[in-house]
C-alpha cells in the first residue's frame, strides 16, 4: 500500500508511516496517514512519558505520586512507540515531534519553569485529586514499599535512623525514603502551585 503526497502525488511505502510518523517530501508538504494515532489505553490515574527535556518535570510529577518514565536518552521514534505500548501521554517541550508524529496523546508545553509545567499538566488532566505524595522512587519511578525500622538501620545514616520511625523504601533502585524537612517544602512548593 502506498500514501501519496498531499502536494506533488509522489507516492511512499506505507511502513514509513508507522506509530503516526510523518516525513517532509521532496516537494516540501508534509505525508502521513491522515487519521492520527488514538490516545494511549486510559486507567484510572493518568501515566505519562516525559521527553528528553523534561527530567526536573518528571522527577516533580513521580514526587506528587504520578506514574512517570522518562529516560533523558531517549529518541523520538522510540518515545513515541513506547508511550503507545504502555498507554503513556507524551509530555514534551518539542513541537516538532507533535508535528512530525501524528499522535493525539502529545502535549506540548508552553513554559520551561518546572512550576509551570506542573500546572499545565495538572490543568489538562485535572490532578487535584489525584495526588499520591512521595509513593513513588523520584529517581526510577517505581512504587515504594514500607521499610521495616529495623531494616533501615544499615540503610540509612545513624541520627536519621534515631530520630525517624517511617521509612519507605524503592525495591528497583533500593534507594531509602523518609520524612525530613524537606517534605514541608515539597508540600509548601505544592500548595503554591495548586493555588494558582
Amino acid at each position: 500500500m502506498a500514501i501519496s503526497c498531499p502536494g506533488c502525488g509522489r507516492e511512499y511505502d506505507v511502513t514509513l508511516f508507522q506509530f503516526g510518523r510523518t516525513i517532509h517530501c521532496t516537494c516540501g508538504s508534509r505525508v502521513g496517514l491522515e487519521q492520527r494515532m488514538g490516545p494511549p489505553v486510559t486507567s484510572s490515574h493518568p501515566r505519562f512519558f516525559a521527553d528528553a527535556m523534561l527530567g526536573n518535570l518528571a522527577r516533580w510529577l513521580r514526587i506528587l505520586g504520578f506514574d512517570t518514565a522518562y529516560h533523558p536518552s531517549i529518541l523520538d521514534p522510540e518515545l513515541v512507540r513506547r508511550s503507545l505500548a504502555e498507554g503513556r501521554h507524551i509530555l514534551t517541550r518539542d513541537r516538532g515531534l507533535r508535528e512530525e508524529w501524528r499522535v493525539s496523546h502529545c502535549v506540548v508545553l508552553e513554559s520551561d519553569d518546572v512550576e509551570l509545567q506542573l500546572e499545565e499538566v495538572f490543568r489538562r488532566f485535572g490532578l487535584e485529586d489525584e495526588i499520591r505524595l512521595f509513593t513513588r522512587c523520584a529517581l526510577c519511578n517505581s512504587v515504594l514499599e514500607s521499610l521495616d525500622w529495623e531494616e533501615a538501620r544499615d540503610r540509612v545514616p545513624a541520627r536519621v535512623h534515631a530520630s525517624h520511625h517511617s521509612f519507605a523504601a524503592c525495591p528497583e533502585c533500593r534507594r531509602v525514603y523518609w520524612e525530613g524537612s524537606h517534605t514541608q517544602r515539597i508540600r509548601s512548593r505544592i500548595d503554591r502551585i495548586l493555588k494558582t
